[in-house]
């Protein structure tokens, strides 16, 4: 049984430059079975790049990458996948002309034979959006197009969590969203910690962060300036914190934030 005071993915002291830019500074990042960490973090505060390090498709300089307690090694999207952990892009990479189950299984399709195995995605893809709650989609063969955003957010996340992972990064999810909408998809994230996932959500909406998350983890021109229970900040330190890099005693030091500055 996962142990819930264990991380189930941590990077330590990670650096990264691209070139003579130095982009990320000896981070640390802590993501829980069944809690949702909030990474939040001005533009240029280096919140791409960090994902894009646990994701595999920027390969971390020094530091090292834990996956439920044992250093790996991350190499590429691939490696990430093996070990369990999805995300979910801020554009969904989701195919209009293709239907709901087709897009869930783009790409890793069964297959019987020499054909593919439409009763076996089907019944997954149901099974999958069942074992979420969710309830807004009507049929499984409903064109993507036809989806509003967030249905198209909702089967988005359902593909993440399809293939057995344990990790699932969410860049924006309510970005554009109306208020209704919003609401199905925070629903949605906080089902994810519920049933035993590790989530990373990334956001610029304060209220999203507090409502739904666990933890916070504020980045400040490629630092920590905190990580913190999210019951033990207000809406306005996290915003100090991402704006200042610190707020009150939570945070970096004064000198050392003014030399990121």
């Amino acid at each position: 049984m996962t142990d819930p005071s264990t991380p189930i993915l941590e990077l330590r002291g990670v650096n990264k430059s691209f070139g003579a830019v130095q982009v990320l500074h000896g981070v640390d990042l802590k993501i829980y079975p069944g809690q949702v960490t909030a990474l939040v973090g001005d533009n240029g505060a280096g919140k791409s790049t960090l994902v894009k390090c646990v994701a595999g498709i920027h390969g971390i300089d020094s530091g090292d990458y834990l996956f439920e307690s044992n250093q790996v090694s991350v190499a590429n999207p691939r490696d990430a996948a093996h070990l369990g952990i999805e995300i979910v892009y801020q554009d969904l990479a989701l195919c209009d002309n293709l239907d709901i189950v087709q897009n869930m299984f783009l790409g890793r399709e069964p297959k019987s034979g020499l054909v593919l195995d439409e009763a076996q995605m089907e019944i997954k893809a149901r099974d999958t959006l069942a074992s979420l709650s969710v309830r807004t989609v009507t049929s499984v063969r409903q064109l993507v197009a036809s989806l509003s955003g967030g249905q198209r957010q909702t089967v988005a996340i359902a593909k993440s969590v399809l293939w057995n992972s344990k990790v699932v990064l969410l860049d924006e999810p309510t970005a554009a969203l109306g208020v209704a909408q919003t609401r199905q998809v925070l629903d949605l994230v906080r089902r994810l910690a519920d049933n035993g996932l590790g989530v990373l959500l990334i956001s610029h909406n304060m209220n999203d962060v507090k409502e739904v998350s666990d933890r916070i983890t504020a980045l400040y021109l490629g630092r920590v300036a905190a990580d913190v229970a999210a019951k033990d900040v207000s809406t306005g330190q996290i915003v100090e914190l991402i704006t200042s890099g610190r707020s009150g005693s939570i945070g970096l030091s004064a000198a050392v934030a003014q030399e990121s500055a």
